[in-house]
């Protein structure tokens, strides 16, 4: 687990976002837009996981 706890909350999100796009994909007729919603907000979380990655003292 990351030591700082405001990654790990955004990397919880990430993968709850992941598991709810893979469960509205399977559907006979998924939500276009709401698939749309949940990827924006899914890249949105990867690109914050990624600036506090890379902005994180080693």
């Amino acid at each position: 687990m990351p030591l700082n706890p405001r990654i790990a909350s955004l990397e919880e999100r990430h993968a709850a976002l992941e598991r709810r796009i893979l469960d509205e994909d399977r559907r006979p007729k998924p939500d276009e837009a709401e698939l749309a919603r949940m990827k924006r907000e899914k890249l949105r979380l990867k690109e914050e996981l990624e600036r506090l990655r890379t902005s994180r003292p080693h």
